[in-house]
């Protein structure tokens, strides 16, 4: 297949070297031709890689294209995804080999980003565009909604329910038989102990809101 990764940023180095990582392991799952970027300059190269333009680029491409989307704002990745409207796009999941999850009753959307490190243990369901970064832990019985974002050595205890687009800052532990409202952030290194409302920012020892969005 061959794929291309949309953002040149910090994350989207990383994630060429998921791919790197996919390849080394299973050689030539992947042909990547190299980055989208409308903040950057097309034709610039990025770790090896040249960047071929932007949105535009994209819904212009004329052939079939795997596309990673490493954006971690799920307000932006959303409204991204929103307007790419090539049908010759798809959105492969990327998951590293060095991350962990088992066979038993996991479901994995379209467009997710598993970096190295992450244990997803069992009866767990991932829906569309989430990324879990470096060793991340997420536990049975688990629910995480489309576009949510969680930055490295976030741990998700069991029978958790996430809703869309959520926010999950470094180091956030996540107690069991939770829920969290859509759209909301919650600060690194928070303890989520009870459920957290839609739309807040949330952090803390136990997180707690402290501003709500849009009201």
């Amino acid at each position: 297949m061959k794929l291309a990764i949309f953002g040149a940023g910090g994350f989207g180095r990383e994630v060429k070297i998921i791919v790197d990582a996919i390849n080394a392991e299973k050689p030539n799952t992947y042909e990547l031709i190299g980055f989208f970027d409308d903040r950057v300059q097309k034709g610039t190269l990025v770790n090896g890689l040249p960047v071929l333009g932007g949105l535009q680029e994209i819904n212009n491409f004329e052939d079939e294209l795997g596309l990673v989307i490493s954006i971690g704002s799920p307000a932006i990745k959303k409204m991204i995804v929103n307007a790419i409207t090539n049908l010759n796009i798809s959105f492969p999941s990327i998951i590293h080999p060095k991350a962990s999850y088992s066979k038993d009753d996991i479901k994995i959307g379209k467009g997710c980003i598993i970096c190295e490190g992450c244990i997803i243990t069992c009866n767990i369901t991932i829906k569309d565009f989430v990324i879990l970064n470096l060793m991340c832990t997420v536990g049975h019985d688990t629910v995480i909604e489309d576009y949510c974002a969680f930055m490295p050595s976030v741990n998700i205890s069991g029978e958790v329910k996430i809703n869309e687009g959520v926010y999950v800052g470094t180091g956030v532990k996540i107690i069991n038989l939770v829920e969290i409202g859509a759209d909301t952030i919650i600060g690194a290194g928070a303890v989520v102990s009870k459920s957290l409302p839609p739309s807040c920012t949330a952090v803390g020892i136990p997180a707690k809101p402290i501003k709500f969005h849009n009201t």
